[in-house]
């Protein structure tokens, strides 16, 4: 069987291609076109990922802000700094980085961006308009995700999609994207009772458990399309969340690295000019 490798860098380009467009009509137009990342503390991994937020930002030819905040700053220092971006005409996009300090109330620092600045649907509104399908944003995860299967025309309509994880910024919103799409879904998760036998019926699985190699091959139909949401460092480097034989049973399957994470921070761009 040929097999098609999902690579993301093809839909990452493509994406920028966009992006920088509207951002240079918006910018000829005299409009501002600027990410906010606000971070509490010094997350190491948040630090990576701002940089290179930062970077894409200014290939893409948009501004940024960093707002670097105390690890001892309260619930209510975070939401009044988020309050002045909302009110700031010159910044188009808000980005709290997570996780905050655990004595930070996250679903309040969610709730307080105003849901047109929302760059990773943390604000509850946005989320329940995708459940509702009154919108689309969403989490840059899972919109990448379905950015890749409509990429390469990957087939969704009545297929049968099983999407392995409940997170509220993947599992969650990729289900939801994917019943936009006229796809069946199932969500399955720790509880799941015969979880290899529902993977088994899947024409597209969304693998997003964070646990190395958890899909096995005897979970994997023949010719199922698989999308690796996971990212899990070992000792034989970076994998995802399925087997290598499993992915050999399918007809097409994203890397780890260079799938999904390579188009998920091209969303946050793409976000960021939804409204441009």
């Amino acid at each position: 069987m040929e097999q098609l490798i999902l690579s993301g860098r093809p839909v990452a380009d493509a994406y920028k291609e966009t992006i920088k467009k509207k951002i240079d009509a918006a910018k000829a137009a005299g409009k501002s076109v600027a990410l906010a990342i606000l971070t509490v503390g010094k997350d190491p991994a948040s630090f990576v990922y701002r940089g290179r937020l930062l970077k894409m930002a200014e290939s893409l030819g948009a501004e940024s802000r960093c707002v670097e905040l105390a690890e001892t700053s309260t619930t209510a220092e975070v939401v009044a700094e988020i309050q002045k971006l909302n009110h700031d005409d010159t910044i188009t996009g808000i980005l709290p980085m997570m996780p905050m300090p655990p004595h930070v109330d996250q679903k309040a620092v969610g709730s307080a961006l105003a849901p047109e600045k929302d760059m990773d649907c943390l604000n509850p509104a946005n989320g329940g308009a995708l459940l509702m399908g009154q919108g689309r944003r969403a989490a840059c995860t899972p919109r990448a995700c379905l950015a890749i299967l409509k990429f390469y025309n990957i087939p969704m309509e009545g297929k049968h999609a099983v999407v392995l994880g409940r997170s509220n910024v993947v599992g969650k919103p990729a289900a939801l994207l994917l019943l936009q799409e006229n796809c069946t879904v199932t969500i399955c998760h720790s509880r799941t009772k015969n979880l290899p036998e529902l993977l088994q019926q899947a024409d597209i699985i969304v693998a997003a458990v964070g646990k190395a190699g958890f899909v096995t091959e005897e979970m994997v139909k023949p010719g199922a399309v698989i999308v690796d949401v996971g990212i899990n460092v070992t000792d034989h480097g970076i994998t995802g969340d399925v087997a290598p034989e499993a992915l050999e049973k399918a007809s097409a399957y994203t890397p780890v690295p260079g799938g999904v994470g390579v188009v998920s921070n091209v969303m946050m761009m793409d976000a960021l000019t939804a409204g441009l």
